[in-house]
């Protein structure tokens, strides 16, 4: 029955959804995709047994988009997804962020150690293989979504397959509709990404903060990779062997410009929706997820973004994981506020009120308890989930110095136990995880302040009985004094210092190990976490069928319109069109903004909106080349109605011939609640017009050999 209700026919009218490549054909997508002006059938996007675009769209780093766009695997995504790699690169010697980088030959790439960019290989339906397992007994319905069945049923597949041994396969099984349907999906993944070009962040970030979200932008959010392989176009570790990746596929780009009305298209990555959710469970969303998470970044943030414009090692230091912590830190504040402008707790009231009519017509009992029976879980985890909040934002990942309290405990047994061969192995143990807390990118100091900061706020939030133990010691030992307390672990654990770490290591000893005031502070974090998960996990138990029930029964519901999986990292497809929005009475926003938008903006005083002189020389004496509309403007960003939600970052914004016209980077602030319930009427991609970006690398970067290794069309 399932599906046949996904393979019902499109509405009329429809930009929602972030739609499954595999079913396009099922699902007749192409006929409203034509009908909105696409030109290509969907063999050309989707085919399992030939190329196709999706082999010029893959996964770039943890989290994003990237395309590609040159027969040598050259990649183009957002800044803000390769803001990391830049960091990496970075110094104060080479502040490639502040500066940016334009390497003028191959030579010049750079390796980055640790950047990987996977392709879907294969994507296969194996529903029927999971539910007979189910049906046989081998698995219980509820351990099919648990990760052990998931990991270990993919790797049975692969190892079964024709593509068991090959370089850079992988294979990951994944639940889609609630897990009323499962896919296995192999990736092909390459480990030489080399950083070719990524503009100066005063056009890559243009607008920081302030216009994160925002409509109008004016951002250039793009940066430039390219994938290396060995001789036979294999994937392989750095080597100076490697030579560039001769791709399947890559996306011809189009100069012939955008207007109103163009039929858009985007291929992508998006990382997590909940389209699904009750109304207990958005509302569960805004106060024990949101609003938490707000306040604790917000607090954070007010430290690294101190410390951060005091010290030039410093701000490169923190940038990107002050960017990072930013991002989804506005993103709540905006997820709130729009829930409420847009009335989505109302809409899912009344959905769960047709869903109810629903049930009772159908005469389905499962289906007519099943919204009380979730409810009831979210309110008794309500608290739980708050706590877990806290947590995560502040001993998890707020505060980073720790030590290895495992490997300190191993090590003490081999003292007591005088076993040499222990020691040195723990030893060596503790000299490595030493190098990975102060690591290049930790500044001991900022993170005290941060710490500082940051545990009275937990004492806070937080009542006293849920609290980690070492609240305790603060009271007892240090009389309440916080500042103390974090200074004791800070300047006195074994791990703060060179001179306390070397000591230790010189002539290791149980008394030192458990005098370490951080040892103690992290057993007793480790014990809270316990505790909350252990709480957490029991107080969700049968959640996972719920929601199957629920999705199950929507979507027969709302037969024979389809309705799109929730999003998970997988390669997806989203149509529309380019457009302008209203977002309240007496307000009008255009399509699109131009650079002249940049220079009005322009504020020497606010870091965020500076201009760089080269930039502005270049607006000045119009020499925008080949990339000025036909008006001679030349062109920023531009909107459309694609529905997409973080990881679709990077992803390209195609038209209708299947010509690459833009590069996704963000949604607008109105609508924020679109992961959550999307409107068709305020949801808008932002992206940056690929002229802006062949403009800069060209005109700015001084990169010509890189558009011409492009398919470019005019």
């Amino acid at each position: 029955m399932f599906a046949l209700v996904c393979a019902a026919i499109l509405p009329a009218h429809a930009d929602e959804g972030m739609w499954l490549l595999q079913l396009m054909q099922e699902q007749h997508l192409t006929d409203r995709m034509k009908a909105q002006g696409l030109q290509l059938e969907a063999d050309d996007i989707y085919n399992p047994h030939r190329i196709s675009m999706k082999d010029a769209v893959g996964i770039f780093g943890g989290g994003c988009t990237g395309e590609i766009i040159s027969p040598d695997g050259l990649i183009l995504t957002n800044h803000h997804c390769g803001y990391g790699a830049i960091q990496q690169h970075s110094s104060v010697e080479h502040d490639y962020l502040t500066n940016g980088f334009w390497a003028k030959n191959r030579k010049e790439e750079l390796a980055t150690p640790g950047l990987k960019f996977r392709f879907v290989e294969r994507i296969v339906d194996v529903t029927d293989k999971v539910n007979a397992k189910i049906k046989a007994g081998e698995i219980k319905e509820e351990e099919a979504f648990a990760r052990p069945f998931l990991s270990k049923f993919a790797m049975e597949e692969y190892k079964a397959s024709d593509l068991n041994g090959k370089p850079g396969i992988s294979a990951q099984c994944l639940p889609f509709y609630a897990g009323n349907k499962f896919y296995l999906i192999y990736l092909k993944t390459y480990s030489d990404i080399r950083m070719v070009a990524a503009p100066p962040s005063s056009i890559g970030k243009f607008g920081g903060e302030t216009d994160n979200w925002m409509w109008p932008r004016h951002t250039c959010d793009f940066s430039v990779f390219r994938i290396y392989a060995d001789a036979n176009g294999e994937p392989a570790e750095y080597s100076e062997n490697n030579v560039p990746l001769k791709v399947k596929h890559h996306l011809a780009i189009s100069l012939k410009g955008i207007q109103e009305g163009d039929y858009a298209m985007i291929m992508g990555f998006p990382g997590s929706t909940d389209r699904y959710l009750t109304q207990s469970e958005v509302k569960q969303r805004m106060t024990a997820t949101n609003e938490p998470r707000i306040l604790i970044r917000e607090t954070r943030q007010a430290v690294l973004k101190k410390e951060m414009a005091a010290s030039d090692k410093v701000r490169i230091q923190y940038a990107s994981k002050y960017a990072s912590s930013s991002n989804y830190w506005k993103n709540s504040i905006g997820m709130n506020k729009a829930i409420v402008d847009n009335k989505v707790l109302e809409t899912k009231a009344e959905q769960e009120a047709k869903f109810a009519k629903f049930a009772q017509e159908k005469g389905n009992a499962d289906y007519a308890k099943v919204v009380s029976q979730i409810d009831a879980i979210v309110e008794k985890s309500n608290p739980i989930l708050y706590q877990y909040t806290c947590y995560n934002e502040i001993l998890r990942n707020g505060i980073e110095f720790s030590t290895p309290s495992a490997n300190l405990d191993s090590l003490r047994t081999a003292l007591q136990q005088k076993d040499k061969a222990g020691i040195e192995k723990f030893t060596n143990r503790l000299k490595l995880a030493y190098a990975h807390v102060h690591n290049k990118d930790y500044d001991h100091e900022v993170d005290r302040k941060v710490a500082k900061a940051l545990l009275p706020l937990y004492a806070q939030m937080v009542d006293a009985e849920n609290l980690p133990s070492f609240y305790q010691t603060i009271n007892d030992e240090f009389k309440g004094d916080y500042d103390a307390y974090v200074d004791n672990l800070y300047d006195n654990s074994i791990f703060s210092n060179d001179a306390n770490f070397n000591k230790f290591i010189k002539k290791p000893t149980i008394k030192a190990i458990d005098k370490d005031p951080m040892k103690a502070f992290v057993a007793s974090k480790y014990e809270l976490a316990d505790k909350v998960i252990e709480a957490y996990s029991t107080c969700m138990d049968g959640i996972d069928l719920l929601h199957k029930t629920y999705v199950r029964g929507l979507c027969e519901m709302y037969a024979p319109e389809p309705k799109a999986p929730d999003a998970n990292f997988t390669i997806r497809l989203t149509y529309g069109n380019i457009k302008p929005y209203d977002p309240k009475d007496g307000v009008h926003y255009k399509y699109y903004t131009t650079l002249k938008g940049v220079m009005e903006k322009e504020d020497p005083t606010n870091p965020e909106f500076v201009v760089p002189a080269k930039l502005k020389e270049l607006y000045e004496s119009k020499d925008f080349g080949r990339y000025a509309m036909a008006n001679g403007e030349m062109p920023a960003c531009f909107l459309t109605t694609n529905d997409i939600t973080g990881g679709n970052s990077g992803s390209p914004v195609i038209n209708g011939e299947g010509e690459l016209i833009g590069c996704a980077f963000d949604g607008n602030w109105e609508s924020l609640s679109g992961d959550i319930n999307f409107d068709n009427n305020l949801q808008r991609c932002i992206a940056v017009d690929i002229r802006y970006i062949l403009f800069i690398i060209d005109k700015l970067g001084g990169c010509g050999h890189l558009i011409d290794e492009m398919t470019i069309v005019e």
